[in-house]
């Protein structure tokens, strides 16, 4: 094997086992090492591919769905390139042809008689492996499966361009790495900086869940519609009462266009220092981001709204396309006000009026703001019929929107939240 000539794919993270695997391929038989500790190397490759797919809720056959999850992820030219757009021009395809044909080989070997010539019978576990779970710890199902998938169709072409194509066409569909097969990330915090880790376990509602806002989610809609398919879009601000389907509105909007490049990051209030790294990170990639913050507001003394203000505007490098601010709030005017902040002879600040500007002045950072409001107790009735509907919860409509009345008086008051948990609340009893 010449994975030693392997110029694009050449880095891959867990790219060890496949070197120590090529390896074998090359002096199993051989008379120069000793046949116990090549055999003893097997069995270490096939320990850390069985963890491996463990890990990663992988099945099927192991050595194909080790070979396609390292082609999934190496992040470099030629996957970055296609990513979202496909197939690209340029003599990085005659490279990456090559790559390919290398790694088509691997595909084709016969791993079982390598296990045979070593003597044993390890191999046959990697050939129709079942995990012991139907997510991985790291993957959910949805990327599994199109993991899986993959290597079946890898499998099944018959020469080095067919391959190419297939594995084009689903950098593509999908992306590469960490952005291509996830929706949602997290940030951490490292000593080298901002980390953006996957958040494998989301919500998976759509805006037809949301019963009612009919007029919010529109223009939330076409704000999202304008972003992913290239158009000038704004940064978006949800406002209004708790509960009322803002945070699941940005939920339900990433669901509805990952499938056109959406990716989403949450940032929480105390991580706004690491904004412009975060961006760095991800303006050159194909995808669309949204930078979700949740239920966001300051306190009089809190500065981070700064930070916030200073990666809205932009600084001598012009903001990217391809990255958007999208941010839930109860209250419209995101940082608190004093009636003192209205006093004009206060004496430790000459401009008093200017502070008020600047700090009225984030939320006119949001070309968009998006309000929802409480529903009135005929829409509250409204929302819990239609729940109960889709719940199949069998009840006399009275008694049902009495209960209903009851519960909302002692739970917080009217909003699609407190429906909902209404709704579960009688699922519960079921």
């Amino acid at each position: 094997m010449h994975t030693n000539e392997l110029m694009i794919y050449r880095n891959m993270e867990y790219g060890r086992i496949l070197q120590d695997m090529t390896f074998l391929m090359e002096h199993a038989g051989s008379d120069y090492y000793n046949p116990e500790d090549l055999k003893n190397l097997f069995f270490e490759c096939v320990n850390k591919i069985l963890e491996l797919s463990e890990q990663h809720g992988l099945e099927g056959n192991l050595w194909h769905t080790y070979l396609t999850f390292l082609l999934v992820n190496d992040e470099n030219a030629y996957s970055t390139a296609c990513e979202i757009r496909g197939a690209v021009e340029g003599s990085v395809n005659d490279v990456a042809l090559h790559d390919f044909a290398i790694m088509k080989e691997l595909f084709d070997y016969d791993v079982k008689g390598l296990g045979e010539k070593l003597g044993t019978k390890a191999h046959r576990i990697l050939f129709d492996y079942q995990g012991t779970r139907q997510e991985g710890h790291v993957y959910n199902r949805r990327v599994r499966d199109r993991i899986c998938t993959l290597a079946v169709h890898l499998a099944g072409t018959s020469s080095p361009e067919e391959f190419k194509t297939v594995m084009t066409q689903f950098y593509k569909e999908f992306g590469v790495g960490k952005f291509g097969l996830h929706k949602a990330f997290r940030v951490e915090h490292t000593e080298g900086g901002a980390r953006i880790v996957p958040i494998t376990k989301i919500a998976h509602v759509r805006l037809d869940d949301l019963v009612g806002y009919e007029i919010p989610k529109k223009k939330l809609i076409e704000n999202t519609e304008a972003f992913v398919r290239g158009r000038k879009a704004n940064n978006c601000l949800l406002f209004g009462d708790a509960g009322t389907g803002k945070s699941t509105s940005i939920k339900a909007i990433l669901n509805q266009y990952y499938e056109e490049g959406l990716r989403m990051i949450e940032v929480y209030k105390h991580q706004f220092q690491d904004l412009n790294d975060i961006i760095a990170q991800i303006k050159n990639r194909n995808y669309k981001f949204i930078i979700y913050m949740d239920d966001l507001s300051f306190e009089e003394f809190e500065i981070e709204y700064k930070y916030l203000k200073a990666v809205i505007e932009g600084g001598l490098e012009r903001k990217p396309d391809n990255v958007l601010i999208y941010a839930t709030s109860n209250r419209r005017h995101l940082v608190r006000e004093q009636w003192s902040d209205k006093n004009d002879r206060r004496d430790d600040d000459l401009h008093t009026s200017d502070t008020v500007q600047e700090k009225l002045s984030l939320v006119a950072r949001f070309g968009v703001s998006i309000f929802f409001v409480g529903p009135d107790k005929k829409e509250f009735q409204n929302i819990v019929l239609e729940l109960a509907k889709r719940n199949g919860i069998q009840m006399e409509e009275n008694e049902l929107l009495l209960q209903a009345n009851q519960w909302e008086m002692t739970h917080g008051g009217r909003s699609g939240r407190t429906a909902q948990q209404f709704i579960d609340y009688l699922l519960g009893k079921a």
